[in-house]
């Protein structure tokens, strides 16, 4: 699926489209979070940038480990340590490996959702990333387990991630700052189900 150039090609994706999309995400996070959540991201992409000229040298493991720790230190609010914690687990998993597979992101996928759950204290069903992750993860699983064609799996994935992203509308926030909205939270949607959406869309449109 792919190699270290094209893991610093998708990366390179997600910094562009984060970047784009940040005032959005934050106009999403300013109605029932912090108001900060896509310039935060922006922020700790745009930091990741400074240091890619170190990637070519290293295995996918050891930049996407890089990735999460820089995310730590520079992305403010809950998103810097879940996201970072996301990385840095899927570094672990591809720790010395200079290509990845499909069954390598599926794994990818599911160690970076139980980091988020352990480091967030989080489930599904709380208006959080988590909403969009296990969907697509699942349907991403489910698919390539059936035909073994990785554009299909991925389309599965996004697909059931912007589902995720509108379900988040319909449910009352219990995580984080939204929850203190109540019910108030219904009829938004989740800046971080909808963040996650556009990284894996990047993987979708360049694996």
């Amino acid at each position: 699926m792919a190699d270290v150039k094209k893991v610093i090609e998708i990366i390179d994706k997600i910094i562009a489209d984060v970047d784009e999309q940040k005032l959005f995400l934050t106009e999403l996070d300013n109605v029932i979070g912090d108001g900060d959540h896509g310039i935060n991201l922006a922020r700790g992409f745009d930091a990741v940038k400074t240091i890619e000229d170190t990637f070519e040298s290293k295995d996918i493991g050891a930049i996407l480990k890089a990735i999460g720790m820089k995310l730590v230190s520079t992305v403010g609010g809950a998103s810097g340590p879940l996201y970072g914690t996301a990385f840095m687990k899927s570094g672990a998993l591809l720790n010395g490996k200079t290509e990845m597979d499909m069954n390598d992101f599926i794994e990818m996928l599911q160690v970076s959702i139980d980091g988020i759950m352990k480091r967030g204290k989080a489930v599904k069903g709380e208006k959080t990333m988590l909403d969009a992750m296990i969907p697509a993860h699942d349907a991403i699983k489910a698919s390539y387990e059936a035909d073994g064609d990785a554009k299909k799996a991925l389309d599965a994935g996004v697909k059931a991630a912007e589902e995720g992203i509108g379900y988040t509308k319909t449910i009352i926030a219990t995580k984080g700052r939204a929850s203190y909205l109540g019910e108030r939270s219904i009829g938004h949607q989740d800046p971080g189900a909808t963040s996650f959406t556009l990284m894996l869309k990047a993987v979708q449109e360049l694996a």
